[in-house]
């Protein structure tokens, strides 16, 4: 069956935002008397949204975190979206490539204005409808639950067996299997460093590069 919804994760699968994620956690522990956080300590933080991501890096300096942190975080990060954040090689291409035979959307767990944000600043947003891009700031429940992915399949009027969730982390790819869709994980990402690999069925189409979803029938 061919695909006609091609579901995106952002952060890891069609940009590459670590650093400027990286350097905000890092400036909100310091602010706290604590040290900074190397990219690849908070690569494996990122996927479940803004309050996991801080609780795991106060957790990782072995700090308590303030009351508020989390608004403390998103006002330091809002100021970084776009400082180093750049879509991955490809990505434009690729995009349009399967917007021309398939619908679009973006699924992630960040807070949505950010996400538009950063689409509109790479010049990314023009490939995806408005009503097409889910932050996890909503009224869905975020991943790895799958309303979200569920919305998108009927907002599309595509079944699951028709739908491709494409992301880097175990959170995609549960949100996925929660579905019945089909995964795409991209190994370029960074959220795929710390991917259960033993949890791997077999079905999933693997991603080296953003190119490898042209071949996807």
């Amino acid at each position: 069956m061919s695909v006609r919804l091609f579901v995106f994760d952002l952060d890891g699968t069609l940009v590459d935002s670590l650093r400027d994620l990286a350097n905000s956690a890092s400036a909100l522990l310091v602010q706290c008397g604590a040290r900074t956080l190397t990219e690849d300590e908070v690569a494996v933080m990122v996927g479940e949204g803004a309050a996991t991501l801080v609780a795991r890096a106060f957790e990782a300096v072995m700090l308590t975190p303030p009351a508020d942190a989390l608004a403390r975080f998103l006002a330091m990060y809002d100021t970084r979206l776009l400082d180093h954040t750049r879509a991955y090689e490809g990505i434009p291409a690729v995009l349009e490539a399967l917007g021309a035979r398939a619908s679009l959307a973006v699924l992630t767990n960040k807070p949505r204005a950010a996400t538009v944000r950063i689409l509109n600043g790479l010049k990314l947003g023009q490939f995806f409808a408005d009503d097409a891009i889910i932050g996890g700031d909503g009224p869905l429940a975020r991943k790895p639950d799958p309303a979200g992915l569920a919305w998108l399949c009927a907002r599309a009027g595509v079944t699951a067996a028709e739908t491709v969730m494409v992301g880097d982390s175990a959170v995609d790819w549960r949100t996925a299997r929660a579905l019945g869709t089909r995964i795409c994980l991209a190994r370029y990402g960074f959220g795929f460093r710390e991917f259960p690999r033993a949890e791997l069925r077999g079905d999933e189409i693997l991603l080296d590069r953003p190119s490898d979803l042209i071949a996807i029938p």
